[in-house]
């Protein structure tokens, strides 16, 4: 959702791009002309050779909605390993893909342990001793579709009055590009990541249903009642109860004015974005 559009606008500015993947003839299917070779972060002796010649390590990484508290994490244990073997093998710099809403961690009580992964996949990578470009963005468009959307039906959970600056990932892409064209060596940077306007979940779900014309959408809101009372049993109801709570709660406010300013205005409404896309 989300690396594919990086990579692609990596590719369109010209860098030297090399893809690390678990399956490697899936992801040569989806990028033809670039170089790709195989990597697991769960198996740290496959990195040094796929990270050899490397000067920065682009990170996409994420919890996933089966995952539990005792279970091998590529924020943290996968990080671990990349960052060593990275250092072994010439890495100059990290750039790492993180999250704006884990700030919800601690308000109002809230304690999640998804949001302890990520903050200590920050804290991983600023100990390194490794240059970084840390990037925390709001919600993206494209979960709509994705993350949202099953069939004709577009998913929120409960109704809230937050209004998050949804950011493409397209725009989302030219950013991470315009960031590493403008660094200097022995430089760090952190990016707030937010899009062109703010605006309540529901009113980006129902302007989603509404632009894409090439089937009827409906937009259906769930109670978080429903998935609060079956996380004791489910790992997924836990994720989605506790990353919509966050979701519905976290008080986001504008802060990219450095980010515009350095890396230039995302452009892409969510109705450019939807035509744009379909």
């Amino acid at each position: 959702m989300i690396g594919q559009p990086v990579t692609n606008q990596l590719i369109w500015a010209g860098y030297e791009v090399r893809i690390i993947a678990r399956d490697v003839a899936k992801t040569k299917q989806l990028f033809p002309q670039v170089e790709v070779v195989f990597g697991d972060l769960r198996k740290p002796e496959s990195l040094h050779t796929a990270l050899s010649g490397v000067d920065t390590v682009y990170l996409n990484l994420s919890v996933r909605q089966t995952e539990k508290p005792g279970d091998f994490h590529t924020e943290t244990d996968g990080m671990r390993h990349l960052l060593a073997a990275g250092k072994q093998a010439g890495v100059r710099r990290v750039a790492y893909l993180s999250s704006l809403v884990m700030r919800y961690q601690g308000i109002n009580g809230f304690n999640w342990w998804v949001f302890r992964v990520k903050q200590q996949a920050v804290e991983l990578i600023k100990a390194s001793g490794l240059d970084y470009s840390i990037f925390y963005p709001s919600c993206f468009m494209d979960s709509i579709n994705q993350t949202q959307r099953v069939g004709r039906f577009v998913l929120l959970l409960g109704q809230s009055p937050v209004k998050p600056w949804y950011i493409s990932a397209h725009d989302y892409g030219s950013q991470v590009v315009s960031a590493l064209q403008i660094v200097r060596q022995d430089q760090n940077q952190e990016y707030v990541i937010q899009g062109p306007e703010a605006i309540t979940q529901t009113e980006a779900a129902e302007r989603f249903a509404r632009v894409h014309t090439n089937e009827k959408l409906r937009v259906v809101t769930i109670p978080p009642i429903l998935l609060k009372a079956g996380s004791p049993f489910s790992a997924q109801a836990s994720y989605g109860w506790h990353i919509g709570e966050a979701l519905n709660k976290y008080p986001e406010v504008f802060e990219a004015e450095k980010t515009w300013a350095e890396l230039g205005k995302p452009k892409l409404t969510i109705d450019e974005w939807t035509r744009f896309t379909f």
